[in-house]
């Protein structure tokens, strides 16, 4: 069982109550998951905050894309690394657990992504997303080639700038917040 103390070291309460549309979309996840991610509960204080980041995540890890839902989670995780994000890595660590069937691939991403058994593929993504988070503005356009060289179109490669562009955001925020992780995702896929 989750604690519901707050999510993080402000005092933003969640809204009481909850608008309908917000209860039925913490039922869900209570439902698939089990609970409700800290993240979700640290956003509810503001609804339309809580509704504007809900949308971009969303569509930026769940709508389609020619990106796998593993390969989004793989970003998720080596640009919470970089960024030392203690939430994201144990919530996107799960993840990668979870959708690869491999617990010593989320570890791998975790420590160091250049260790884990990647094709060309995965690795070509993971250095852009490193590369951007660690040195945005020196990305020019032979590491766009590369990404090209490797499969991906040019909408693939939005789709992986603007996943790496929003876990920079978050785990920032999440960072200065001192947000925390749910316990149960330790436990996951393991």
């Amino acid at each position: 069982m989750t604690d519901l103390a707050l999510p993080t070291a402000l005092n933003l309460p969640m809204a009481d109550p909850l608008p309908p549309e917000t209860q039925k979309y913490f039922d869900i996840c209570v439902e698939k998951l089990g609970f409700v991610p800290n993240v979700l509960r640290a956003y509810a204080f503001d609804i339309d905050k809580l509704n504007a980041f809900t949308a971009m995540y969303n569509d930026l890890m769940l709508a389609d894309s020619g990106l796998s839902k593993l390969e989004r989670e793989m970003i998720a995780v080596v640009v919470s690394a970089i960024n030392k994000c203690f939430y994201c890595l144990v919530a996107h660590g799960a993840a990668v657990r979870q959708l690869s069937g491999d617990p010593q691939l989320g570890e791998m991403l975790i420590m160091n992504y250049r260790v884990a058994p990647l094709d060309q593929r995965q690795r070509a993504m993971l250095d852009f997303a490193s590369k951007m988070t660690t040195e945005s503005t020196k990305i020019e356009e032979p590491d766009r080639q590369v990404l090209r060289d490797a499969g991906f179109s040019d909408r693939d490669i939005w789709d992986i700038a603007n996943v790496t562009g929003f876990f920079n955001m978050s785990n920032r925020v999440a960072s200065a917040t001192a947000m925390s992780p749910n316990p149960e995702y330790h436990a996951q896929s393991r």
